[in-house]
């Protein structure tokens, strides 16, 4: 077997024996669709709501694309300066580790309170606020890491932060770099839902999720969490794919 076709085939085989062992589940308990959801009750719910799985689903892949977007460049920002300067990092991580243990399911009506009627915005800041940790991290101890003989030579030579960190700083944390980001990527997700079903004018998959439940619809409800997947597992491989484009150099060939 080729490595693509692996690559490719291997996935989508453990995928269907999911569903195929998910379907034999809840027939073999015979469980009505009020308490689990076959994959084949999900079908007619996909037909059903096809527009608004079209709509919903781009709403939120974008806010959340946003929200990571911005989790990056914060992140890295961020990681910088940890990572540069021991003092940065001594008083930061701290702030860092109790800003991300605070539950962001208890932030999420605050944000939404603060900046009513703006979604978009408060959807891309709580994705932000719960992905932009794993980056700043990984950053930081990519840099603090990093030799300090490559450091002194480029001092020499007069080179700043910035040139050390482009050149010799950013190629090593890379593959760290990538690792924190597809963790990320889930994350974000996370985020993203929390406002959209919590938000009083919540569009997107969340908002579709949040009607199933009041309509004790759960096909429904289980069709968006689907989508939900269908949509983190795309965004996962986006990042796989710039992973192989910018840090393949990293991948080890497998034994």
């Amino acid at each position: 077997m080729s490595g693509t076709l692996r690559k490719v085939g291997v996935p989508i085989l453990f995928i269907a024996i999911v569903l195929a062992l998910w379907e034999w589940a809840v027939w073999v308990n015979d469980l009505p669709d009020y308490r689990m959801a076959s994959p084949s009750d999900l079908v007619p719910k996909f037909w059903q709501f096809r527009e608004l799985f079209l709509i919903y689903s781009w709403q939120t892949l974008w806010r959340t694309a946003a929200g990571l977007g911005l989790a990056v460049v914060v992140g890295t920002a961020i990681g910088m300066v940890m990572g540069f300067s021991r003092v940065a990092r001594e008083g930061l991580y701290p702030l860092l580790v109790g800003f991300n243990a605070i539950p962001k399911a208890t932030v999420v009506p605050i944000v939404a309170l603060i900046f009513v009627g703006r979604h978009d915005f408060n959807t891309i800041l709580i994705a932000f606020m719960i992905s932009f940790f794993p980056i700043a991290v990984s950053v930081s101890i990519g840099l603090s890491t990093l030799e300090p003989e490559y450091r002194d030579i480029l001092r020499s030579l007069g080179a700043s932060n910035l040139t050390i960190f482009w050149k010799i700083a950013l190629p090593k944390t890379l593959p760290e770099f990538f690792g924190a980001l597809k963790v990320a990527v889930t994350l974000a997700f996370i985020g993203t839902n929390l406002m959209e079903i919590v938000s009083p004018h919540g569009r997107g998959l969340g908002a579709l999720f949040d009607s199933g439940r009041i309509s004790a619809d759960y096909p429904l409800m289980f069709a968006v969490l689907l989508m939900l997947a269908i949509l983190g597992i795309a965004l996962f491989y986006v990042v796989v794919f710039l992973e192989r484009i910018f840090a393949g150099w990293a991948e080890r060939a497998p034994g």
